[in-house]
Order: C-alpha cells, then structure tokens, then sequence
C-alpha cells in the first residue's frame, strides 16, 4: 500500500489537480491499482454540472495517467526531482460506460503494455463497485 505521502514523491501533481488517493497495489513491471475518492467537494462539480455533477472523462484518464506514472517511476527504481515530469503522447480507444458521480470510489487498474527508451504505453480502466467506467490506452512520456 503507497499512501498519498508517498504518492507525492512520485508525482508532481497537488491540489486540485492530484487524483489518486492511493495505491492498493503495485506490481513493479507489471501493474498498478489506485484509488480516486470522488467527493461532492471537487472543485469541478459546481459548473460540471450544477444540478447533476458528473466527473469529467478527461480527469478519469488523468487519474489513470497518475497512477501509471507512479508504476512507470517504481519500475524504473527512481525517485522523479522537481525537473522530472511525465506527458501524454497519446489516448486511444477510449471508451466511457457509466458516468462517475460524487460518492463513487474510483479503482484505477493500469498495466504495462510496453517500454520505448523514455516512452511508456499503457491499458487502463477505471471502475465502479466492479462496474467499468472507462478504458483507455495511453502513452506517456518521461521527461528527466
């Protein structure tokens, strides 16, 4: 288990933009599982939408994203310094199945589906009480 401290080592992202609470499990070169709490408190819900908040699919695949950078970092055996950062390339094949709501328990599962130099390609999917609510494959790139 990797609390938000920890996290923290790892990314460089901070209130209100850090979106994964915590990590449940790590696989080093394999796979990460991470958990987003999603709370009525999220500074996007009051104009995403007044009177029916759903979370917006772009900050899904970004909670997806980071918790596949801190797999990227943990397989690579380095603590990232301030200059590090981590970049989309790309996200394909996305897909949106039921909307997330304040309440909801996002568990983030990502896996390594390949490594290029600094380029990392990865399969992810966010779910919700065992139900799916977004996949998407993603590329990210390491910048140190």
């Amino acid at each position: 288990m990797i609390d938000i401290n920890e996290i923290k080592r790892y990314i460089p992202h901070r209130y209100p933009f850090l979106l994964v609470d915590r990590i449940t499990e790590l696989e080093v070169g394999k796979r990460v599982v991470g958990l987003k709490n999603v709370t009525v408190n999220e500074p996007f819900f009051p104009g995403h939408f007044p009177h029916s908040p759903v979370m917006p699919g772009v900050l899904i695949i970004e909670a997806l994203a980071q918790a596949a950078a801190v797999l990227a970092f943990k397989t690579d055996g380095t603590v990232p310094d301030e200059n590090a950062m981590v970049y989309f390339a790309s996200v394909d094949n996305v897909r949106f199945k039921r909307p997330v709501v304040p309440g909801d328990q996002l568990v983030l599962e990502a896996e390594i589906v390949r490594v290029m130099r600094n380029i990392w390609k990865f399969k992810g999917t966010a779910k919700v009480a065992g139900e799916l609510a977004t996949e998407a494959e993603f590329m990210c790139a390491i910048k140190r």
